[in-house]
């Protein structure tokens, strides 16, 4: 299968995403040896594309320390985010701000992809109303970015307006991945389909859906070992991605070295799904369709400004263990380590829906605190 040059930069299929990054033992801090092991192993492998954000709290720092200042700026792309949503900038002015902030903090000099962050209907009219558009294009004529996109989460018809409205844009970044194809409030495939309509190359995001892809119930690990049972479960999701004909990217956000190494052993010399595999997907697709579970990527968007301090990806990772496993006592003792110390509960939830309105999955969050409260509290 022949896969589409774009920008002819003849991309390499696997991105590094770096808002997962490996942390030392006490949680917070990033672990910029072993960042620097997978980053060598990364390009040696011919791959080129990071990742990162200005709201990936550390990570622009870290990228500085263990790929910008350790490698020559032409042998990798790198990539920054602008987020003019409420919880990330207050006016037009801190949201201008970030682009200089981030420059500085990765020592880059310029990006080469640069993009407006997690556009969705609640927070658009910022980045009109701020100005945002014009100002990505003056930092592209300036030479401080090689070209402009957008990360979105939303539906089709939002997307479509978009792209009618800016056709500068160049790429656009979305959430695709076997799991949430045809999940209705992710549109996976309707909001590809309108990025084939414009010609916009791809470029996909949570591609193991936070991870949960990765360990998915064994159900869906026998259809996967039956087919190939050397290869990870894992590689079935990046590899599903990347074999959509307008991606140009696949990131996965790895978080240690085993984790790039068995990405690397499947991209490094990437071949499509083949007919048998794209039918084991689909059985599998099937499977999952039928598990009632939170759509939680881990992202922690939503903790940023919770006022009661509730770690809520923690939480519905607990959850989830119990509802996709079916395994209550361990799901019990998960949530106890997420409301240990000084973090809130979910019945300390005071429904102030700060966390809804920054859910890039537009998760109904006070729904689901309220459901871990009566199943996992004692």
């Amino acid at each position: 299968m022949e896969m589409k040059d774009f920008f002819g930069l003849n991309m390499p299929r696997l991105g590094f995403g770096l808002m997962r990054l490996p942390r030392l033992a006490d949680g917070k801090t990033i672990d910029i040896a072993q960042c620097e092991q997978m980053t060598d192993a990364f390009l040696a492998a011919g791959m080129k594309y990071f990742d990162t954000a200005y709201v990936y709290e550390g990570s622009e720092e870290a990228a500085r320390k263990f790929l910008v200042e350790r490698h020559p700026r032409d042998s990798f792309y790198l990539t920054s985010k602008l987020n003019a949503g409420s919880w990330a900038a207050k006016n037009a002015e801190e949201a201008k701000a970030e682009l200089a902030t981030s420059l500085e903090r990765t020592g880059a000099g310029y990006f080469d992809f640069y993009l407006l962050h997690a556009l969705s209907k609640g927070n658009i009219d910022n980045y009109e109303k701020y100005g945002i558009w014009d100002f990505v294009k003056e930092a592209k004529e300036k030479g401080l970015i090689r070209h402009i996109g957008f990360s979105f989460h939303d539906m089709p018809d939002v997307l479509e307006d978009v792209l009618n409205k800016h056709p500068e844009v160049e790429f656009v970044q979305l959430q695709i991945n076997y799991g949430d194809w045809n999940n209705p409030s992710v549109c996976s495939r309707e909001n590809y389909e309108v990025c084939v309509k414009h010609n916009k190359p791809v470029v996909v995001m949570e591609p193991i859906k936070g991870g949960t892809l990765a360990n998915p119930p064994q159900a869906v690990k026998d259809v996967f070992t039956s087919v190939d049972p050397d290869m990870s479960v894992a590689s079935w999701a990046v590899r599903y991605a990347a074999s959509l004909d307008q991606v140009m990217v696949v990131l996965s956000g790895m978080s240690t070295l085993g984790q790039m190494e068995d990405n690397l052993s499947y991209m490094k010399d990437f071949k499509p799904l083949n007919e048998e595999e794209q039918a084991a997907v689909a059985k599998v697709q099937q499977i999952l369709s039928s598990i009632e579970q939170i759509p939680c990527t881990g992202c922690h968007y939503c903790t940023g400004g919770c006022p009661q301090h509730i770690q809520i990806p923690d939480i519905f990772s607990a959850m989830n263990l119990n509802l996709i496993y079916g395994q209550k006592d361990t799901a019990e003792k998960s949530y106890e380590r997420a409301v240990a110390g000084e973090h809130g509960k979910a019945s300390d939830c005071i429904h102030c829906l700060q966390c809804e309105d920054a859910c890039p999955q537009h998760i109904h969050i006070t729904s689901w605190l309220e459901r871990a409260a009566q199943d996992l509290e004692h």
